[in-house]
Order: structure tokens, then sequence, then C-alpha cells
């Protein structure tokens, strides 16, 4: 069995991995290790949780151990595409170059751009950034990236469903051409082969597992969710939600729960908050501070339940979350795939659970076409009752309210029929009968031929008053 030791990496780096209680490599590690300490590119691909940053932190930090950083000119340069990924990996950082001399810098938004400038203005050897920070300081012309000698890129194809791909391609066209280039995902989209096409020379392609496969130790489980009615739907999923925590008992010792969009995750998290579990939510839309305290209580232990959106589905290194509530289906089925990761990593056993409403099918289709197995269809905690008790009292009680006005609409039908009897009254219209007279007009009152007009009074026009012969009748 391979060891760390046989990696042919630094001392020190050993030693500190040592400290970390690490002793075998995981296989995307004894892959990419090897050929990237040749300095040789390398295109890793390996399901989420199965020690990616290492693969590319521990190389990079002994090819580094000679050599100086210069003011505002990284030697090294991670991207990640989110702030959570990449303070984790500046966190990595930190634990296995703790016996080196190596500097660092982390370059992400919420932070004052002052603090940031004065990392990169004392020269720093590994610089770890989201895409859009790195080229904000860059335009401010406070970062030269000429002096780049290796470049990461984690999580490729997160970048390309976050639209850092424009990003991507002009970062690397700033770096030196003779850079050497570790590329991580765990899925390859066309678009992401055709960088590597383009950026990598001649890279060792390390697989470990098939592209967009799930972790074997993950147990997986759906629950096909249809509401008593459609206006119900959203409190009655959040209903089964809670009915599924309470039924794992204390096999569940903390979960992250995701949902599609930032409000979903606020209204989740206040449901449950509401009805006594321990829970707070994190998203793209909170104030990085208050992102890090969650994220650090979550790890500490003093939260149990995180309600994210898919910013965290990348990067979140918690080795002991025990469950995953996919509480939407996600509309992009890569996306199941690294969720579900944020559970089982490091040889742990975990449990994902989603819920999905008939709306979210064709996505539910789409992840299992691409996991390539069906996932099991779990029963309703709820077991159907819950959700049609409120519907089963409304139904009677509706026709019931305006049954007790029908008799009362029906009263006044007896009186119809005298209006009905009253029709007949052809009184005015006797004369009609005679023949030489028109029926009145519709008009009050009747007028015969000969009588003069009455209402203009000693205003008639003179043209009204002039008299004409009438024409003589044909014979």
């Amino acid at each position: 069995m391979t060891k760390f030791a046989d990696l042919g990496l630094d001392p020190k780096v050993l030693s500190a991995v040592e400290d970390a209680g690490y002793e075998t490599p995981t296989p995307i590690q004894a892959g990419a290790i090897p050929p990237a300490l040749e300095g040789r590119d390398v295109l890793g691909i390996a399901q989420t949780g199965t020690g990616k940053t290492a693969s590319f932190t521990l190389p990079m930090i002994t090819m580094l151990a000679k050599g100086r950083a210069r003011a505002r000119m990284p030697r090294s340069l991670v991207l990640a595409p989110t702030r959570e990924l990449a303070a984790q990996v500046a966190e990595n950082f930190d634990v296995y170059a703790k016996n080196t001399r190596l500097t660092k810098a982390l370059l992400i938004g919420g932070v004052s751009f002052k603090e940031q400038d004065a990392l990169i203005d004392k020269g720093v050897d590994v610089l770890i950034a989201t895409p859009g920070r790195l080229l904000d300081h860059f335009e401010r012309g406070k970062l030269l990236l000429t002096g780049v000698q290796i470049m990461v890129v984690d999580e490729a194809d997160r970048m390309l469903d976050m639209g850092f791909i424009p990003d991507i391609e002009r970062i690397f066209q700033l770096t030196p051409f003779t850079r050497q280039t570790l590329f991580f995902s765990a899925t390859m989209a066309p678009e992401i082969e055709r960088i590597t096409n383009t950026f990598l020379h001649n890279p060792v392609k390390i697989e470990v597992a098939r592209a967009a496969t799930t972790g074997e130790n993950i147990a997986q489980g759906v629950v096909m969710f249809k509401a008593s009615r459609k206006d119900r739907q959203a409190k009655e999923k959040r209903e089964v939600l809670r009915a599924l925590i309470d039924q794992e008992g204390d096999a569940l010792t903390n979960a992250i729960i995701f949902c599609n969009r930032k409000t979903e995750v606020d209204v989740v998290a206040k449901s449950l908050s509401k009805h006594g579990y321990d829970a707070a939510p994190i998203h793209g839309d909170l104030d990085q501070s208050q992102r890090t305290r969650t994220l650090d209580s979550f790890r500490e232990g003093k939260l149990r339940f995180l309600c994210a959106s898919d910013v965290a589905a990348r990067g979140l290194d918690v080795p002991s979350v025990s469950h995953v509530f996919n509480y939407d289906v996600p509309s992009h089925a890569e996306d199941y795939v690294h969720r579900i990761g944020r559970t089982g990593r490091a040889g742990r056993s975990g449990k994902a659970l989603m819920i999905c409403v008939p709306h979210d099918e064709k996505y539910l289709d789409a992840i299992e076409a691409l996991v390539e197995k069906q996932i099991p269809r779990l029963e309703n905690p709820l077991k159907g009752p819950a959700a049609e008790k409120p519907a089963t009292p409304e139904k009677p009680a509706a026709p019931e309210k305006p049954a007790a006005p029908a008799p009362r609409a029906a009263a006044p039908k007896p009186a119809a029929p005298k209006p009905a009897e009253e029709k007949p009254e052809p009184a005015p219209r006797k004369p009609a009968a005679k023949g030489r007279e028109k029926p009145a007009p519709r008009g009050k009152g009747e007028r015969r031929r000969d009588e003069p007009v009455v209402g203009m009074g000693d205003h008639v026009p003179a043209f009204l008053l002039r008299s004409f012969k009438p024409e003589k009748e044909a014979s």
C-alpha cells in the first residue's frame, strides 16, 4: 500500500501530514502528486470529498520550498469558485506548510482591499483567490501575474456553472506560458474539456472515479411528495423535512439542508428555528462576516443544521457531517453530486435524503441518468394523513355556506309570475288594430300625424313651420 513517504514529498511536508493524522494517500492524491512533483500538467477528475485539495497543496509546498517571493508577484496561484472553498484551501495550506516559511494571501470578496493590498505588497508565495476579486486587484495595478510558476484551478465545473469561464481564460492569458497547471474537477463538461485542451500542455489525466459518480459510502433516498393542495405545498413540504429529521433520531448528529433559492434558504432556516431545531442560513446575499461566523459554528458543533444554497455545496470540508438533505431537487444534475459529497467524507459513512415534488421529477430523472443508477424511493414519513387532514373538513364545509341562503333566494320565485301575467296588457296597442294609425312609439304617450310637434315652444326654427304640399298618391 502506498504511503505519503513514497510520493517524494519534502520531509517538512511529510511531518505536517503526519501531525494532521494522515498516513495513507487517497487514490487521487497517489495519482496526482508524483507527476505534479515532476513539473507536469495534471488533469484530476474525482468525486468530491476524495482529497483533491491535498493533491495540489502538498506538491506545491514541496516545489516552492526553494525560492523567494517578490512584492506584488505571487509565485503560485490557486483559483476557487467560492469564498468558502478559497478559505478552505487557505486553511489546508496553513496545516501542511506550518514547518516552512512560505507565505500566503487570501483574496476574496467581503474583505477590505487595503488589508489584501498590504499582504501582496510584502510578497507572497501562494495566492489563493476567487476570479472576480483577483481581477479587481489586477485592474487596480496592485498585482502582477508574470511570476506565477504553478497555477491551480479547483472545482473547474463549478467555475463553469457560475459564469467564471471568461475570467479563467483571461487569467490564463495573464500568466506565463511556461507555468505548470493543475486542473481539478468532479465532472467534465464539454466547455471544461475545451479549456483543458487549450491551456494544458500534454497533461497527465488522473481519473480515480467515473465523472459524476457518488460515493458508495453514502446511503441515498428520495421521498416522492405531493401536497394535498397546491397552495399548501410549501408548508407541507417543510413538515416532511421535519419528519425526516425526527425519523433519523440519534444517527443524525448534524446536517446540511440544501435549497435552490436564497429566499427559500431563509424561510426553511426560520421555520426550523421556530419549531425548536438549531438552524441558521448561509448563502451569497449574507455579509461575509456573518457567513464566516455561521460556518465556524457549524464546524465547531455549536450549530446542528446549516441551511445552504449551492454556494456552500463546494468547499465545505466538515468531515463529521452525518446527513445531507436536499429540500429542493437541484436543477443541475451535477450539483447533486457536489451536495451529497458534503457527507461521507474521509472514508466515513453518510446519508443523503431528498424531497421531490411532481414539478421536480424531470430534474430527478436527469440526476439518475447522470449517476447511472436509480435513487431508492422512500415512504413519506408523514404517511399521507397529515397532508390530507386539512383538506377533509374543508370539502363539506364549502357547500354548507351557499346551501343556507338557497331557500331565501327561492322565496321570491313565486312572485315572479305576477309581472309575467301583466305582460299581455295590450291596452295602448288596441288602436293599432284599425290599420290607419301606427303603433305608439317607444317613448311616453302617443301622437297622431296631424298633431304639431310639442316641445320647442317659441324657438321652433322657421323651416320647420313651413307648409308643404303632399305628393299625390299614385292611383
